[in-house]
């Protein structure tokens, strides 16, 4: 007679979450949750008990309901627990109050007025000044400091994380001159995760009172800039505060161009080790076609995504997501990365493929919190990508994949380094062109 206490599998012991080795690859552990406790309650490195929502339809419908709060005073467990949850101080509170951590009506105010200056026309009028700076940063990735031609480069330092910083200060409107700075403010937050001690709030400080400077300019001497578009937003007599035309700056220079830094450097790496994928997109790029582009960062977003867990929520009242019940005051994070592997949704969700079609991915969130700059990021993305694999068309790994480092941190996954080598272009290093962007006349 068969023994039938045999047939029933012991379920797997649970993953071990927020560890370096678990930074490297998530997806596992992150299969195991969708399959065993797809609403997961968990302490996260803060010392914050909160739960992690990790499926695809669970995942909409928490981004879409709007019982849970971006608003951190919601939070059940104190003063100090909202501290370990990025709760600033009143130093930076003013330059933290933007859409990332506002409910309607509030919420729909400020991106009703946002909106009117971040539209289609100006991002995609942007276009020829994003090339512009793709292809003189590639210029410098094939020369050293002293003019020299080199073979390889670190891509992320060289590539995928100025382009962005100077793509979003020329959007806003900072001038040339003062580019450096803000490129130095936002690596040491990029570097630092954004922690409330040290260099970085030194930086935080320093950029709030620098917006603060360059609005009063703006509103005196306005040009065709994001933020004197922010300045003269209105709507029914409503206008953009100081403060909040600042904090707008802030979010979108800062949640812009990290998750663009991400996008650029995972969607590189993911590429570098699918060679035949690469290779069907850059046949299609030097056909000029775009299709398969547009798609491929699609995929790329979906398949290892800049933003791995969305910003936090709070619930405000007891509520049921995917049969788990919510307490009234419990912080909810939304797995991104695992509700875009979810082989409930996508055919073949652990498979990278640039021609997927059926790919409504929450890479960039759901709802009202979709994220504004996603346009952009998309630009930047195509323009990256396109003329890396043209005019680099060997580029590869010059590092061992396990010895690559990821950035620690709760909401963005991203590569510390990406070393890549390639053959260099004729003629490189000729030009003089040293990266550094010049000004748009």
């Amino acid at each position: 007679m068969p023994d039938e206490t045999a047939a029933t599998p012991a379920t797997p012991p649970a993953p071990t979450l927020f560890t370096w080795e678990f930074a490297a690859d998530p997806y596992p552990a992150y299969a195991w949750l969708r399959e065993h406790s797809p609403v997961h309650r968990t302490t996260l490195p803060s010392g914050v008990d909160a739960w992690l929502v990790t499926r695809y339809a669970d995942a909409r419908q928490a981004l879409a309901d709007a019982r849970l709060s971006k608003n951190r005073g919601h939070h059940s467990e104190g003063a100090n627990a909202k501290n370990k949850v990025g709760i600033p101080g009143e130093r930076g509170a003013d330059l933290m109050t933007h859409l990332l951590n506002i409910d309607p009506p509030d919420h729909t105010r400020l991106r009703r007025l946002v909106s009117k200056a971040f539209t289609p026309r100006r991002i995609a009028e942007f276009a020829p000044r994003v090339q512009e700076l793709t292809d003189r940063l590639i210029d410098g990735l094939q020369m050293d400091e002293a003019g020299a031609v080199k073979s390889e480069a670190d891509l992320i330092h060289e590539f995928a994380f100025p382009l962005p910083i100077y793509t979003i200060c020329d959007l806003l409107g900072v001038p040339p001159e003062d580019q450096d700075d803000f490129r130095d403010w936002a690596g040491m937050m990029i570097r630092h995760g954004g922690g409330p001690r040290g260099g970085v709030a030194r930086s935080v400080k320093k950029m709030r009172a620098y917006l603060l400077e360059l609005i009063h300019r703006k509103r005196a001497d306005p040009g065709d800039d994001l933020i004197s578009g922010l300045i003269k937003a209105s709507d029914h007599g409503e206008h953009l505060s100081e403060n909040e035309a600042a904090a707008m700056a802030f979010i979108l220079l800062f949640a812009g161009f990290e998750t663009t830094v991400n996008l650029i450097g995972n969607g590189v790496y993911t590429l570098l080790r699918h060679p035949e994928q690469r290779a069907q997109l850059q046949a299609s790029i030097a056909r000029g076609e775009t299709d398969l582009l547009e798609t491929a960062v699609e995929e790329l977003l979906r398949y290892d995504g800049p933003v791995e867990l969305a910003t936090w929520r709070f619930a405000t009242q007891s509520l049921t997501i995917g049969g788990q019940r919510i307490g009234e005051g419990e912080p909810v994070l939304v797995v991104l990365a695992a509700a875009d592997r979810d082989p409930d949704r996508f055919d073949g969700p652990d498979t990278l493929d640039l021609a997927r079609r059926d790919n409504q991915h929450v890479g960039y969130g759901h709802g009202i919190h979709y994220c504004l700059g996603a346009p952009l990021a998309r630009l930047e993305a195509q323009s990256a990508l396109a003329t890396l694999l043209t005019r680099l068309p060997d580029l590869r790994l010059a590092a061992d994949p396990d010895d690559l480092r990821w950035r620690g941190g709760l909401i963005m996954r991203g590569l510390r380094t990406l070393p890549v080598g390639f053959t260099p272009e004729a003629g490189a290093g000729e030009s003089g062109e040293s990266g550094i962007p010049e000004s748009t006349p």
